[in-house]
């Protein structure tokens, strides 16, 4: 078991899923990507720059892509707590999973367009 596997086994079983898909998310969108644990978070980096973060929450799930990766989206991140660079996804609603996906695929460019 790995620091990040530990780091989500911490979690209440539905918890635990809900970080397990955004982890696959992740390394679906970025394969190459280093997984590792950041700022007490799972954390991933592209070409040696930071790509994104995930942490779990009593009540939600913070994600972090970074000022750009949140700047870029920021119409369909309207509905959320935000804060510079992180959001804030309720575990009472339904995790948009599809838009974090294209958060991470737009950060894995950004990424390989600054090597």
């Amino acid at each position: 078991m790995n620091e990040v596997d530990r780091y989500i086994s911490r979690f209440p079983e539905e918890v635990q899923q809900q970080l397990q898909k955004v982890r696959t998310i992740i390394k679906k969108m970025a394969p190459k990507a280093t997984e590792q644990m950041a700022y007490g978070m799972p954390g991933y980096k592209t070409n040696g720059k930071p790509l994104v973060y995930f942490a779990g929450y009593k009540n939600h799930i913070g994600f972090y892509a970074t000022p750009s990766g949140h700047e870029a989206f920021q119409k369909e991140l309207s509905n959320y707590k935000q804060g510079k660079g992180s959001v804030q996804f309720p575990l009472v609603q339904p995790i948009p999973f599809e838009l974090i996906e294209k958060i991470v695929r737009f950060r894995v460019e950004e990424n390989a367009d600054r090597k």
